[in-house]
């Protein structure tokens, strides 16, 4: 299974590898964006399973990313790893598609209650 982790920090995006794996999902091949539009390129290039994508980024932000994957037909399963967890910005995140959204800081547990569903 390979995991798409869409960050504009480098070091948020080892961040986010090392939860996954210490939330028990290391066995993926992990794929890393740069932002957003790095993001939809990787998507069309890797096909991966999973979007972990954060929603501050330049070029194209994370929710501009999954509207635009929509717009173009791919239902690739995408959750948000961000610092926007307020009520507003969950409700956009859902409308526009996302399966999850994980506020920072975030916990492997809380990885593991958001992908389980998803990864099995």
């Amino acid at each position: 299974m390979k995991i798409l982790v869409a960050d504009d920090s480098r070091v948020m995006r080892q961040i986010v590898v090392r939860t996954l794996r210490q939330a028990g999902f290391d066995g993926h091949d992990i794929v890393e964006a740069t932002d957003g539009a790095d993001g939809l390129s990787k998507v069309s290039d890797e096909s991966p399973d999973l979007v972990l994508s954060d929603w501050n980024m330049p070029e194209l932000n994370g929710l501009e990313f999954l509207r635009s994957l929509r717009a173009a037909g791919n239902n690739v399963p995408f959750g948000f790893v961000t610092s926007e967890g307020s009520p507003d910005m969950r409700e956009k995140a859902e409308q526009a598609g996302a399966l999850f959204l994980i506020a920072k800081p975030f916990t492997a547990e809380t990885f593991a209650e958001a992908l389980e569903p998803v990864l099995g």
